[in-house]
């Protein structure tokens, strides 16, 4: 799995105005990774240290957390 490109998610971010950086996050990873699935989408998440620290502030411990907070 690739690496999450936390520069091109700034950039990314400059233009979404969204508040809430994992729904900026989440929507970067649809975008420029091509992504659906909430599974891949956590999972990609999860590797990752900051992408741990936003899961872990919404408490959101699986892929069926994240895709609850995905379609609230």
């Amino acid at each position: 799995m690739a690496a999450f490109d936390w520069d091109e998610y700034k950039e990314f971010k400059k233009f979404s105005g969204k508040d809430d950086k994992l729904q900026v996050a989440i929507d970067f990873m649809k975008s420029y990774y091509n992504m659906s699935s909430p599974r891949e989408l956590y999972e990609m998440l999860k590797e990752d240290d900051i992408g741990q620290m936003m899961l872990e502030k919404r408490d959101i411990t699986d892929a069926e957390g994240l895709e609850n907070f995905m379609f609230q």
